[in-house]
């Protein structure tokens, strides 16, 4: 019997091989014809040109094949002994473990799942086909996952009976509301409301126009610093991610260390703004809440924070400010950002020149770039976690997710303007051209990064999968100022949404001031500290702030009235 199980085995191997290797080619060839706006159908635009002749490597092929049957024939082995072992948290319920078959299923998957990821690396490829090869199967093998569907999930078999069909029913509700709404369900979000249980900081809108509106914050001392202080969150998002609960708000933080504190708040783009272009954002957007700063305050310089895009937005407006002969911008904080756009991690898998000019096309004269398009796109970077966890949960399983604020904010999309869009990635993902001096033009100027003379501080989190670690880093070898770099633990959202009060993760520093030309050298030489990385920024901008003054009575000056209290009508509009 061991025998033919054995031969039983290395049929199946040599086939499988055979299979994969032919899967490879026409995944990448269906791959190349995917676009990025629209990620349940397709993830590139569509291209003309053939797809790449996939090669392999003879010797990884063999090897990749000898530990294939290593694995399978302990597979089988197992599978005589009884239910097989499975370490994966999507099939870690005890109705996977009790049902042979059921686990027999879920473990052939992973190996199989396995030995077609490593065959990825037996591409004989460039690096950039490789990359794309390698994320179209982990969409393939996400997507082909047993715990999918419910004819092969154990787990949602078992609370079909044991509910005696509810949760099914409950399922269906559960999808065809989702349907109707536009999106997979993350969260209960029936249970927040903007204004009322998240981005509750005290404030008032002071200023507006059609890009965007300014909230000023109630000062929480007795007095303030002179400079103030301005967050420009990304525009692809919404700003309450700086203000989810009062005990995670940087806002609030902000505020109760003693800076006066502004934010803007973006528009969510109708098709009044379809024609809005980078410099717009810029311009009338970033260049106008630090002038309206200014005139409120009486300031002559302002500190600002840039988040993500609003960090790469902020940098382009210092520049096209430095190259105008002007300096209202003290020091700079940049957050998880980009400005050097050598290193994107995997969204480079998505840029080419044919995608580029395929979105200039559609959209380059005006146009939206859909918000529930762009979030589904954010979403299919972890495809375990952020898309197939929660089809099961919600349809198969028919369960509700329970609430939680992060993910209600995630669900929360903004759309953005077609030529805003389509100059950001040619001059930024494709070109590169925001560190190269004169390459680009923004607001009528040919931008230079070295006239942004000024402090900054440069945040980067290490597992950042939007913003690599390495390309946050890479700011540092571009800006002229005094800079400090520091390194927190986690992603993109939870690296920077990390309350000292909370105890949780880990930064790094380097005391030396050093800044190497590598993320790994630097690293190399930096130093763990336990807890948040916001008592250091704190402690940094507290430096750059000025002296401490009584702080205002009111919101506003002048012209500048309260419009509304915070956080605004703009943060509620939806995509």
């Amino acid at each position: 019997m061991a025998d033919n199980a054995q031969e039983l085995w290395l049929q199946t191997a040599q086939q499988f091989q055979q299979t994969m290797t032919e899967s490879l080619s026409k995944t990448f060839a269906s791959f190349q014809n995917m676009d990025i706006g629209s990620v349940s159908t397709k993830l590139m635009a569509p291209t003309t040109s053939a797809p790449p002749d996939i090669k392999f490597s003879p010797e990884k092929l063999q090897t990749l094949q000898q530990q294939y049957m290593a694995a399978a024939t302990e597979l089988w082995s197992q599978c005589l002994q009884g239910a097989p072992k499975v370490n994966d948290r999507r099939f870690a319920s005890e109705a996977w473990a009790a049902n042979p078959l059921a686990s027999f299923t879920a473990a052939a998957y992973l190996l199989n799942a396995k030995t077609l990821t490593d065959m990825v690396t037996a591409v004989e490829t460039d690096a950039k086909t490789r990359a794309r090869i390698q994320f179209a199967v982990e969409q393939m093998t996400a997507a082909a996952a047993p715990s999918n569907f419910l004819a092969l999930n154990a787990e949602a078999q078992k609370k079909a009976l044991d509910t005696q069909g509810e949760s099914l029913a409950k399922g269906i509700q559960n999808l065809l509301h989702d349907i109707q709404q536009g999106h997979v369900s993350m969260t209960d979000e029936s249970v927040f409301e903007v204004g009322k249980n998240v981005a509750t900081t005290e404030g008032a809108v002071v200023f507006q126009n059609d890009y965007f509106q300014l909230i000023e914050y109630k000062p929480l001392t007795d007095k303030v610093y002179e400079k103030p202080f301005l967050l420009v969150p990304p525009c692809i998002n919404k700003f309450y991610i700086l203000d989810l609960q009062p005990d995670n708000s940087l806002i609030r933080y902000a505020s109760e260390q003693g800076h006066r504190t502004f934010v803007v708040s973006w528009r969510n783009p109708d098709a009044s703004l379809a024609k809005a272009t980078w410099d717009n954002y810029v311009e009338d957007a970033v260049i106008k809440a630090i002038h309206v700063t200014q005139d409120i305050t009486a300031a002559k310089t302002i500190n600002a924070l840039g988040f993500c895009v609003g960090g790469t937005m902020l940098g382009s407006a210092l520049a096209v400010l430095a190259a105008r002969g002007e300096k209202p911008v003290a020091s700079a904080t940049f957050l998880t950002s980009m400005l050097d756009f050598a290193d994107t991690g995997v969204l480079d898998v998505f840029i080419d020149e044919a995608f580029v000019a395929y979105r200039e096309k559609e959209m380059g004269a005006g146009g939206l770039m859909k918000g529930k398009d762009l979030a589904m796109t954010f979403s299919f970077l972890r495809p375990n976690d952020l898309v197939w966890n929660y089809v099961v949960g919600n349809y198969l399983k028919g369960e509700t997710p329970p609430p939680f604020d992060l993910l209600y904010w995630n669900s929360d999309s903004t759309n953005l303007p077609g030529p805003f869009y389509a100059w950001y990635l040619r001059n930024t993902y494709l070109e590169n051209r925001l560190t190269k001096p004169g390459q680009a033009t923004v607001c009528g100027e040919q931008i230079d990064l070295n006239l942004v003379d000024m402090p900054v501080y440069i945040y980067g989190s290490r597992e950042d999968h939007i913003v690599p670690i390495g390309g946050a880093y890479a700011s540092t070898q571009y800006l002229p100022g005094k800079k400090r770099f520091v390194m927190g633990a986690s992603g993109h959202i939870a690296g920077v949404i990390n309350p000292p009060a909370k105890g949780k993760r880990s930064h790094w520093t380097r005391e030396d001031g050093q800044l190497p030309a590598s993320i790994d050298q630097w690293v190399a030489g930096a130093t763990e500290h336990k807890g948040s990385w916001w008592t250091d920024w704190s402690n940094w901008l507290a430096s750059q702030a000025g002296k401490q003054i009584a702080a205002p009575k009111t919101y506003g000056k002048g012209k500048y009235k309260v419009i509304e209290p915070a956080p605004g009508s703009y943060v509620k509009a939806k995509a």
